[in-house]
Parts: structure tokens; C-alpha cells; sequence
């Protein structure tokens, strides 16, 4: 198990919304169509969001990264509007979330962000050479106040009031194969965490699932290179694990990317057992359902939170 405590300092005091400092541009392979995508993500003012741009597709629309425009959560998570689509976007949501980044723009000239490595560490890596940025408005967190949880049998997540204002997870799973069985990963949630402890961890399959895809038309740029392929009785990938248990951090770095379509920084205590993208999509559904469960600040506190006026949550709540 691991079992990480890093807290998050200054939660009790406002802190400003960050963009990046620079443009950040890379190409890589796209996991589902296969194809070579362009990407560029630029600064953006407070208040937009993660916001992103085909630039393939004329008077493409702007599509927010937020629960409204979710369109398919089998495996991926695909956004959309007006009939455009960008899927496999969790990595970089959990990139931006992860680091700290509130609002960006990103471009790409394809129907889908590149799957890099199959983590986010390429994505860490170029956020954080090209800086953050305070901007003028403050951050604002989505503070739990009431239990919420969805559940699929034997599969469940669910988050919970925190007492000492943070962001904690606590996810495992068990998976009836040798190299994955018991596995869990809980403790408090930071920038530190996530890029020494989550960032790193890549997505996996079983080799005949990938077989399976790859009949049906998808997975077609996946490879050794971009996930962990797990055989019968042996991980394929001549360099082996990059953590013991990457399988759950993995599972986690995917629930933070899948999180943060909520739109704000989630004060609360997460957990989650054998959850995916759908599961994980039906959360942040569920919260936003029930606003009187949570509310809105600019500085949490446990004794008097600063609730502020949004127009936008008012919007999601109704989804």
C-alpha cells in the first residue's frame, strides 16, 4: 500500500487563479485514432476554465472541460459540443489539476490529445518548465459539506465532508490476476503528491483486451511505449513497473482528471473502490446535482468559509 501525507499548506488563506507563464507546444500519437496530433496550449484569463479548440475543423466551437459537455466516458473521457468531439483528456485535466493550473486554452488539430508516455509526466514536465502565473480573481473550491456516492455493484466512489479542509484519496482495487490484486493508494492530495506519487504512473490492459480493441477500431496507436501490457502470466514491457503498485496510482491519476470537470479545487475526502471513467463521471453528476451538499469559497476554512457567487456553478448544478 501506499501511503502518502503531504499536506496542503495555506488552504486557510485566498490564493489567485494560475495560468501558465508560456505556450506549450508538442505532436504526439493519438491512443484511439493512431494518428500524429499538434497540440498548443496557451494562457488564459481568469474565470475561462480549461477550455479546448480543433483547429482541424473551421468555426470549431469552444468546448470547457466541464460536466455539461461530456459525451462518452468508455475508455476515455471524451468531450464535445455542436457534434465536435476531443476524447482522452484526463491525463491533461489531471495534469492541470494536479499542478495547479485554472485556466488554459488548448488547441489541437486532431479529434483527440495524444497519449504521450501514458501518464502525465510529459505533461507535468512542460507545465512546470513553463511556469504558472497569478492572475487577478481568486481561486475558488468546491468544499463537501455532505456525503455523496454512486456505486455499481461491487464498484463504488463516493466523497465525504473533510474536518481539516484538504484533499484526501483513498482508492483501491482487486483485479483477479497476479500482478494486480490488492492494491491501494490514500493519504492527502498535493501538487508534491501528484507528481512524485500519481503523475508518473501509466494506463494498462490486459493483452487480450487490447486485441479486442484494436479489432473494434480502437487503440490503434497504443503500444509498448504508451501503456502497460499485462499477458497471462507476465507484464510485457521489457522495463517493468515504475512503481510496485502503479496499477491504483494510475486509477487515481485518472479520478483527478475526471474530477476536475467539476470546474473548481474539491475540498473533501475521496474514495474509491474499482471505479472508472463512467463511475467517475457519475460523481461529479451526482455533486452537482445536490448543491446544498457543498459550497462555494474563495478560502476554505473549518470555521466561516467565504461562500462566493458563481453564475457558472448555478449552470452546472442543473446538469
Amino acid at each position: 500500500m501506499a501511503h502518502i501525507l503531504l499536506s496542503i499548506s495555506g488552504m486557510n488563506s485566498i490564493r489567485m487563479q494560475k495560468t501558465i507563464k508560456n505556450k506549450i507546444e508538442f505532436s504526439g500519437i493519438g491512443l484511439h485514432t493512431g494518428h500524429e496530433i499538434r497540440v498548443r496550449i496557451l494562457p488564459a484569463n481568469e474565470d475561462t476554465g480549461i477550455v479546448f479548440l480543433r483547429t482541424d475543423v473551421p468555426s470549431s466551437p469552444i468546448i470547457r472541460a466541464t460536466a455539461e459537455n461530456v459525451v462518452a466516458t468508455s475508455y476515455a473521457t471524451t468531450l464535445g459540443r455542436k457534434g465536435l468531439t476531443v476524447s482522452t483528456v484526463e491525463h491533461l485535466l489531471a495534469a492541470f489539476y494536479g499542478l495547479g493550473v485554472d485556466n488554459a486554452r488548448v488547441e489541437l488539430d486532431g479529434p483527440e490529445v495524444p497519449i504521450m508516455d501514458g501518464s502525465a509526466s510529459e505533461f507535468i514536465s512542460m507545465i512546470e518548465s513553463s511556469g504558472l502565473k497569478d492572475l487577478s480573481a481568486p481561486k475558488k473550491y468546491l468544499v463537501i459539506k455532505e456525503p455523496i456516492r454512486v456505486a455499481d455493484r461491487d464498484k463504488f466512489v463516493e466523497i465525504a465532508p473533510s474536518e481539516d479542509d484538504e484533499f484526501t484519496v483513498d482508492y483501491s482495487i482487486d483485479f483477479a490476476h497476479p500482478f494486480i490484486t490488492k492494491q491501494s493508494f490514500s493519504g492527502l492530495f498535493s501538487g508534491d503528491v501528484f507528481r512524485d506519487g500519481v503523475g508518473r504512473a501509466r494506463t494498462f490492459g490486459f493483452l487480450s483486451d487490447y486485441e479486442m480493441l484494436k479489432k473494434n477500431g480502437l487503440a490503434k496507436g497504443g503500444s509498448l511505449d504508451n501503456a502497460i501490457v499485462i499477458g497471462d502470466n507476465e507484464i510485457l514491457n521489457e522495463e517493468g513497473l515504475r512503481y510496485p503498485d502503479e496499477f491504483v496510482r494510475h486509477k487515481v491519476l485518472d479520478l483527478m482528471g475526471d474530477i476536475s470537470l467539476l470546474g473548481f479545487t474539491v475540498i473533501g475526502q475521496l474514495k474509491a473502490h474499482r471505479s472508472g471513467h463512467a463511475l467517475n463521471f457519475k460523481l461529479v453528476q451526482e455533486i452537482l446535482k445536490w448543491p446544498e451538499n457543498w459550497v462555494l469559497t474563495e478560502a476554505p476554512s473549518k470555521d466561516e468559509p467565504a461562500e462566493a457567487h458563481c453564475p457558472l456553478v448555478e449552470k452546472m448544478a442543473t446538469v
